[in-house]
């Protein structure tokens, strides 16, 4: 899963990396690939039309949504994750709100306190980038 990178190489587009003791105050507009391993305080937004794909190591937090095509949680988040491809939440990966996802991994120890959506079609499908949900019941989930 999270541990061994793959696909990394297959977006188009740099990397960029936000490093350990790095804090970022606002929200974070990008292409290509999203390494986080400091904090980012706001929202992580893909652009339109691109296969963007957002790391959160399990040193890196993020308190804000995240918005992209495919999304590897192993920290922690704050806020609403819109994974419109893929989503993968590694072991230790800590999500506090709505997870909505067109394909799901989840390992266990992964912890979701919000609701799983599943989107309906993926983001490519549809004209504004974000897709048709339809509510698990579940309001939390865990993997043991």
């Amino acid at each position: 899963m999270l541990g061994n990178k793959r696909g990394t190489s297959a977006v188009a587009g740099g990397t960029t990396l936000i490093s350990r003791e790095t804090r970022i105050i606002g929200n974070v507009h990008f292409s290509g690939n999203l390494e986080i391993e400091g904090e980012v305080v706001g929202d992580v937004l893909a652009a339109p039309g691109t296969d963007a794909m957002v790391r959160l190591v399990e040193a890196g937090s993020i308190q804000g949504e995240i918005h992209a095509p495919r999304v590897m949680i192993n920290g922690s988040v704050e806020g609403a994750v819109h994974a419109t491809s893929h989503l993968e939440l590694a072991p230790r990966a800590r999500v506090a709100g709505d997870v909505h996802y067109h394909i799901i991994e989840m390992a266990a120890g992964a912890e979701v306190n919000g609701r799983l959506l599943h989107c309906m079609e993926t983001a490519a499908d549809l004209d504004d980038g974000t897709c048709a949900s339809a509510a698990l019941q579940a309001p939390a989930a865990k993997v043991d």
